[in-house]
């Protein structure tokens, strides 16, 4: 019973950082991407690129690719599609229409178009980063890549640059040169942010406690900062005198609390801190 609890009460965390990274990604493309015309690439920049030859606003059009997106995607892909990515998808197709009804921009928001980009990378980019962290996507040409991958033997990522970066020379044949190079600057800063973002979310400090009293500072590690530690023999170089050594791997914070802790109670101790943003393993990314 506390086993389906657990289970139901992670799923409702997961499924409320879902739900509050698509708004960040809503309110960056409705707020800053759509009123400026930024077309690098995804869904939105073909909306955006469409918007100004039919007369359809850029969030239905944004609403009628994905929900087409999504039945290919169950067609080629079946039980393996991620119910995250559906519920993503849904939710932010549904959150731009509604937020061109309720909330119309019909001009940016500022007149600094450089400040303006950066929030229209920074946001969507933040928002992908974390759903991305968590295994689940925004949809749109995600779904494409997920096919490209399942039925073609091709470079996904370079295809899907190759995609962006054709919407982006759409935008300047449809828009101005302007539009288009502030779009390719957004391309180009785009993976970047992601990248940098999930970097930042994973970082995780890795210590190495050369020490001669190793049970205070286990104790420390787990009762305390509830992790585990690995500990060794050693023997000193210089005076081939015995070492204990111990490994230990946490989060930021409860590197601090070790930090300094192992300072006013073993000030003698050799610490190294290194920082790592892929530890796989339990209590960290990979297991439950």
């Amino acid at each position: 019973m506390y086993k389906n609890r657990g289970k139901l009460i992670r799923g409702i965390e997961e499924y409320a950082i879902l739900t509050a990274a698509t708004l960040i990604l809503i309110a960056g493309v409705h707020l800053f991407k759509f009123p400026n015309r930024f077309s690098f690439g995804g869904v939105t920049g073909i909306a955006i690129v469409l918007s100004a030859l039919v007369p359809i606003t850029p969030g239905t059009i944004t609403f009628l690719i994905n929900m087409l997106l999504l039945l290919v995607g169950f067609l080629f892909l079946g039980k393996s599609f991620g119910i995250k990515t559906v519920y993503v998808s849904l939710l932010m197709s549904v959150g731009l229409s509604v937020a061109e009804r309720l909330f119309p921009i019909a001009q940016p928001l500022t007149t600094q178009p450089v400040l303006e980009l950066m929030y229209a990378i920074a946001m969507p980019a933040f928002s992908s980063a974390i759903l991305f962290n968590i295994g689940a996507s925004g949809g749109g040409t995600d779904i494409i890549a997920m096919i490209l991958k399942k039925c073609a033997k091709l470079n996904i990522g370079a295809a899907l640059f190759l995609v962006d970066l054709v919407i982006v020379i759409a935008s300047c044949m449809v828009f101005d040169v302007e539009t288009g190079l502030f779009s390719l600057c957004g391309l180009l800063a785009k993976s970047l942010v992601v990248d940098g973002v999930i970097e930042s979310i994973n970082l995780c400090k890795c210590f190495t406690i050369i020490c001669n009293d190793p049970e205070p500072i286990c104790d420390f590690i787990t009762n305390k900062l509830e992790r585990s530690a690995t500990i060794y023999h050693a023997q000193g170089a210089y005076e081939h005198s015995k070492k204990m050594i111990i490994i230990t791997i946490m989060k930021r914070s409860q590197a601090v609390e070790l930090r300094n802790y192992i300072r006013v109670n073993q000030p003698s101790a050799f610490i190294a801190i290194t920082n790592s943003s892929e530890i796989i393993g339990k209590g960290f990314r990979g297991f439950n």
